[in-house]
């Protein structure tokens, strides 16, 4: 594999994390939001990943292969009064849990960063290799 490929692969990753960040962030943006455009509570989001071949070597780089609704069910809160209660007083909100989507993000975040870091020890191992010629 050529060292120019790194490259491919790292912004592979770079687009994908990126996506894996804005989704984490529209999920805790939405945490508390009760009536979506579809009349019901907002359904957390998480992002499917898959490998991609780059110049036809397999499993070379990562894309996004879709963005998935959160199968978890709804929380259920208790808030009599709420115009959104039922006649027990409890009202649906959005399966989104807070802190592990911190984790997740903070996850998203560091694997953004270990792909710049990687992409610059490439370049930094090109320059050296260009510089072994000098003297």
């Amino acid at each position: 594999m050529s060292l120019m490929r790194t490259f491919e692969i790292g912004s592979t990753g770079l687009v994908a994390q990126s996506i894996r960040l804005n989704t984490t962030a529209s999920n805790i943006a939405n945490v508390e939001t009760l009536e979506g455009p579809d009349g019901r509570p907002y359904r957390g989001r998480q992002v499917v990943f898959r490998t991609t071949p780059i110049d036809g070597a397999p499993g070379a780089g990562v894309e996004v292969a879709n963005i998935v609704e959160n199968d978890a069910p709804l929380r259920k809160e208790f808030k009599p009064g709420h115009p959104r209660a039922d006649a027990q007083g409890y009202v649906e909100m959005p399966n989104v849990n807070p802190v592990e989507e911190m984790v997740n993000m903070i996850s998203a975040s560091r694997s953004y960063q270990l792909n710049i870091e990687m992409m610059n020890a490439t370049r930094l191992l090109m320059l050296r290799t260009l510089s072994m010629g000098k003297g």
